[in-house]
């Protein structure tokens, strides 16, 4: 046979496809690039996802405060005077005004709300330790920790924020109240509440547009603003609040409060358009009460934190009428302890 003749014969098949190997190599690389591509994404997205749940908790734990630009005397031409005093647990030092009536055993402590100190422009709370005033309370306005103009510290929900009023309370009764009424406003009517749990020297409380730290009406304020899944948001958020601001959810006893009836008189007043407390939480702690001087006023149509202002009469004829009836509690009580005491 020629040499020409044998370079004529097929040659084997592996010779034809000898580039197979290298367009598998390729398409294996493709795949794995698209599959890294997709995970970085997915990862990403995560992220971006906890990093939003990181960002509401710590906004929840930050509120921004204005700094005081008055003062009670300024505002409303009252006398005051500047006090220092202890958390009931010792935690820190809290400041604030006292502001006497003319030879009263009766005092109001103002319970701010969050995001605001204890000037809280917009209700306007001058106007209202005014009144307090003309009915012959002194009056004590303080700022939680979250609100101090020094050495701020952050929003607990009121696990802090209790002590803190407890605080308050004790530099009423060391100045000689005999009757001691909280009156506290959206989260400060919440630590209010869980401030009087078992406490004794509590002998009534105005709550305006209560709002409780709980799961439910933590996701009602976040779908104001954005559209996320109740779940995992809620767990997200529970877990990131304890590194953030050292308080876990299961820490505020929303649970204990929505179940109690408090032994002393207690106004609930809440607006039907509040877009931060949903009226119906103001209802069903009303519903649990039993003190026959308790009550509840939901008004149409107000909203958070703004009733007096948008109601400033009938408002303050209701609290006047409310605190009427704390004296007179109290003096039942007094005349009981005093017969079974002969």
């Amino acid at each position: 046979m020629s040499q020409a003749g044998r370079s004529d014969l097929p040659l084997p098949s592996a010779f034809h496809n000898s580039d197979i190997p290298a367009t598998a190599s390729r398409r294996i690389s493709l795949k794995h690039i698209v599959v890294a591509l997709l995970l970085s994404v997915l990862f990403f997205l995560l992220f971006c996802f906890i990093s939003l749940h990181g960002y509401i908790a710590w906004v929840l734990s930050n509120p921004t405060v204005a700094p005081l630009y008055s003062n009670p005397k300024l505002s409303k031409n009252l006398d005051y005077e500047n006090i220092v005093f202890p958390a009931a647990d010792g935690s820190r030092m809290m400041q604030g005004w006292y502001i006497p009536a003319e030879k009263s055993d009766k005092t109001i402590v103002f319970s701010h709300g969050y995001g605001a100190n204890r000037e809280e422009s917009w209700i306007p709370m001058y106007d209202l330790a005014n009144f307090a005033h003309q009915l012959n309370f002194n009056v004590i306005m303080f700022d939680y920790g979250f609100a101090a103009q020094n050495s701020k510290e952050v929003a607990t929900g009121g696990k802090k924020e209790a002590q803190q009023l407890l605080g308050a309370i004790q530099v009423a009764k060391q100045r000689g109240a005999q009757e001691i009424v909280v009156w506290g406003f959206s989260m400060g009517a919440g630590t209010a509440l869980q401030a009087g749990l078992g406490n004794k020297d509590i002998d009534g409380m105005i709550l305006d547009s209560t709002f409780l730290l709980e799961p439910d009406t933590m996701y009602h304020n976040i779908r104001q603003h954005i559209d996320l899944p109740r779940h995992p948001s809620l767990e997200i958020i529970g877990l990131l609040l304890p590194v953030l601001n050292g308080t876990s959810l299961r820490q505020i006893p929303y649970g204990e409060v929505k179940s109690m009836d408090y032994p002393f008189p207690t106004l609930f007043i809440h607006g039907t358009k509040d877009d931060k407390a949903p009226y119906p939480i103001a209802e069903k702690l009303a519903a649990n009460q039993t003190n026959e001087y308790s009550g509840v006023w939901i008004v149409k149509g107000s909203h958070h934190e703004l009733i007096f202002r948008e109601h400033p009469k009938e408002y303050l004829r209701k609290v006047s009428l409310f605190l009427s009836h704390i004296k007179a509690s109290g003096n039942d009580h007094s005349k009981k302890a005093g017969s079974e005491s002969k």
